[in-house]
């Protein structure tokens, strides 16, 4: 049986030190100077010769020699630091790092707690914090904070059913570096992903992952290198966009067309693709439903100036994360394709737009 003060070795990873303290079914291990949790059925205890990697010396008699006039007191020898085995991969150098919540009980989804891990995927150590937040929160709750070693699995912790609430949004910050020879470097990265934690009690949202032994909540991180940072839609600046009396009933003003003198170009019909200016609430409806809403208002005006020759239409996407503009330019290259289509006038509208001219 594991306990404080045993030194230990780690049973599925490289690594090992001296248990500082136990909480439930939780080692916190003291490796380098850092504390890192480990659950106990994957510690191994180890006498001190064995930890530091030295085979036991045999016994023998040792004479002693007293002086007469003086004491003399043998100084202790200091271990050596343990020396660890980094394993390394081919595609090392490309991070890839993903956090997963594998349940104890996967029978048991109500009652069960969780265990959390993060797989470095890599030949990087990484200096990292991991945080949580609640969508009600302004700040950020540190979770963990500490170093992780290349192509390792590190336990990051047990979560139950009260830790849930304050976890709507998690979000992991790192910086890479190897500690022999030259690497490339690599800019450091702070990624945010939503969590909706009530997919922890529904038993179809736990899957195989090719770090884990078993179905798991899996959240990708870093990919090939690149940090997997969703496109956001902040709630609350929507909500004070809708609370604020709308300056144009875009409805009403793109179904009303402006008339043109003769022998003059028709003036420019603007439609204003911005959500809060469709919808009264977004409340319930996915980033892919509110995509939709946004194309169909632009098909909408298009398809009623269909027979006006020479119209422009100027649809203001914004610059955002570029999604609805590659939407709307797909829409236009096969269901449009006799229109003109080119960015709109940046003095006017920046980069967020693009203009139809109907032929």
């Amino acid at each position: 049986m594991t306990k404080v003060g045993d030194k230990v070795r780690f049973l599925n990873s490289v690594g090992g030190g001296i248990v500082t303290r136990i909480q439930g079914n939780i080692a916190f291990v003291d490796e380098d100077g850092f504390e890192t949790p480990v659950l106990l059925k994957e510690c191994v205890t180890v006498d001190t010769d064995r930890f530091y990697g030295k085979d036991p010396a045999p016994s023998k008699e040792v004479k002693t020699t007293v002086a007469p006039t003086t004491e003399s007191q043998p100084q202790a020898a200091k271990p050596q630091e343990p020396k660890l085995d980094i394993v390394t991969t081919e595609h090392g150098d490309i991070i890839n790092l993903v956090i997963g919540y594998e349940p104890r009980e996967l029978k048991h989804l109500n009652t069960t707690n969780w265990d959390a891990y993060l797989i470095n995927d890599s030949n990087y150590y990484l200096y990292f914090t991991y945080l949580t937040r609640s969508d009600t929160d302004r700040g950020w709750t540190t979770r963990y904070a500490g170093i992780v070693e290349p192509n390792i699995e590190l336990p990051l912790g047990t979560v139950n059913r009260e830790d849930l609430p304050a976890m709507d949004r998690i979000a992991l910050q790192y910086v890479a570096f190897k500690r022999d020879g030259q690497f490339q470097l690599k800019a450091p990265v702070a990624v945010e992903r939503p969590l909706d934690t009530t997919k922890f009690f529904k038993l179809h949202c736990y899957h195989e992952n090719m770090y884990f032994d078993s179905p798991v909540i899996a959240i990708d991180i870093v990919k090939d290198d690149m940090p997997q940072r969703p496109m956001v839609i902040d709630s609350a600046r929507l909500e004070d966009a809708m609370r604020q009396k709308r300056k144009l009933d875009n409805h009403g003003a793109n179904q009303q067309r402006l008339k043109s003198k003769p022998n003059q170009r028709p003036q420019i019909i603007e439609v204003d693709l911005h959500i809060h200016n469709l919808l009264d609430s977004t409340a319930g409806l996915s980033n892919t439903d509110m995509l939709q809403a946004q194309l169909s208002e632009a098909k909408r005006v298009l398809d009623e100036n269909a027979n006006h020759k020479g119209q422009r239409i100027v649809l203001i996407h914004g610059k955002g994360e570029g999604v609805l503009r590659k939407a709307l330019l797909d829409m236009l290259r096969h269901q449009y394709k006799n229109y003109e289509v080119q960015d709109a006038s940046f003095r006017e509208y920046g980069f967020g737009a693009t203009q139809v001219t109907i032929h």
